[in-house]
């Protein structure tokens, strides 16, 4: 492989700097570096990151390539500035055997634009009943260490304590979609004000805090890893709060979506903002972004959730929940929590890509900037402001809420292990 230098980048944004990359591995960090036959990136001041890591995304493949395949999912990815992916075990076949989960993993590899890391179910079939093959999964070729239900609920106790007692033999960790069954019967949005006014049903926030509430304490009891997806309530940042008080193992993320848009998107009845959990209120916005400024939220993941056209452009009830993120992420943490100063660029590696990789195992991920680690980065030109254009989108579907909006940033390149996926914009 030949060597690049990249000029002139502001590394986790900070003093312009130089980066050597040879091969597979960064070469050198510095000012003033050269080396003869490289081919020489400008960044002219642009921020460089080490590879984003996405620990939620549904790649759909197998069983809904018509929404996407492991790679259009990873050409999103790439075009994001994404080197990793975690793809939800909600699949068809339901990724819950040791062949599913590697008929996954070989296709990322096939598909060479980003690594794809499957997640494992919790039971059979999502079903909710029955342990699924959570030692066969990890001991096989894709090493699965993370596992979920994600679009349902693992609503059992017993069955979310045996989870949580089993992957601890292996340092494993359960991703819980905290969403208490009972109580969102026939929700479709944010339960409150809004929600009355417009006559659909309401989706409390005490149905995601008390799961995780409960499964917190399980997770004391049991001494395992626990993570919650998509937190998105006030209420529930207080959880996890006091949980890591006591000093409960409890990782959790939050969406880009949650970190912008309320539940007033809703009055449109456009299905682009049907997403679950909903969209919220404007104080839990604010409650999430201060949770993940001060730590409490560990992490940004996308919940990228391709649809077809056919199930998005319909009447609100019959829509399917999801939103396409993987090519936007980037730029909604910029506005949200950048431009307004509750986070650097150096917080926004953290939480995006050292913190995520450690959570889910990602070897080779969420590494340093720096000489003798994986040539694994994303550089942003964080000064470039436009409209989001869905149909320059990478990804089989077009169903992001941000069509028409003007965001910050812009991902010009992608390095995977040193060989780039997207130049100036554009997928190799």
């Amino acid at each position: 492989m030949s060597k690049i230098l990249i000029r002139g980048a502001r590394v986790l944004g900070g003093e312009p700097q130089d980066v050597l990359i040879d091969g597979e591995l960064i070469a050198a960090v510095g000012t003033g570096l050269s080396a003869e036959g490289a081919e020489v990136i400008e960044a002219g001041g642009k921020v460089l990151l080490p590879g984003l890591v996405d620990l939620h995304t549904h790649l759909r493949e197998p069983g809904r390539e018509d929404s996407e395949t492991v790679l259009t999912g990873t050409r999103a990815a790439a075009s994001g500035g994404f080197t990793a992916v975690f793809a939800m075990a909600n699949t068809f076949p339901v990724a819950d055997t040791a062949g599913v989960v590697e008929q996954v993993w070989r296709l990322g590899k096939e598909s060479g634009y980003c690594d794809v890391r499957p997640i494992g179910a919790v039971t059979v079939g999502l079903e909710g009943k029955k342990l699924a093959e959570l030692g066969a999964m990890h001991d096989s070729a894709a090493e699965v260490s993370v596992f979920s239900d994600d679009g349902k609920c693992v609503d059992d106790a017993v069955i979310m304590r045996r989870a949580l007692e089993y992957v601890k033999a292996f340092g494993g960790v359960v991703a819980q979609h905290a969403q208490e069954p009972r109580l969102t019967e026939g929700a479709q949005m944010n339960e409150g004000v809004v929600s009355a006014e417009l006559g659909l049903g309401g989706w409390p926030a005490v149905a995601e805090e008390s799961i995780i509430a409960r499964d917190v304490l399980l997770a004391e009891h049991v001494g395992s890893r626990l993570h919650i997806c998509h937190l998105s309530t006030a209420g529930s940042v207080e959880i996890i709060r006091w949980a890591k008080s006591r000093g409960i193992d409890v990782t959790a993320e939050v969406c880009p979506h949650h970190l912008l848009l309320t539940e007033e998107m809703v009055r449109t009845y456009n299905p682009a903002y049907k997403v679950n959990p909903p969209l919220r209120t404007e104080r839990d916005v604010r409650a999430l972004r201060e949770a993940l400024a001060d730590g409490t939220i560990d992490i940004v993941a996308t919940d990228h959730a391709p649809h077809p056209h056919e199930d998005k452009d319909c009447e609100w009830a019959a829509a399917a929940m999801g939103m396409v993120g993987l090519e936007t992420a980037l730029s909604v943490v910029q506005e949200t929590m950048v431009e307004t100063g509750l986070l650097d660029w150096a917080a926004v590696a953290d939480r995006m890509s050292f913190t995520p990789a450690r959570i889910g195992g990602a070897t080779g991920h969420g590494r340093p900037v720096a000489a003798g680690e994986p040539a694994n980065l994303t550089l942003v030109d964080t000064a470039y402001r436009g409209q989001v254009d869905p149909a320059r989108f990478a990804s089989r579907s077009r169903n992001t809420p941000y069509e028409g909006r003007e965001l910050p940033g812009r991902v010009t390149h992608t390095w995977l292990r040193g060989k780039a996926t997207l130049m100036d914009g554009k997928l190799t």
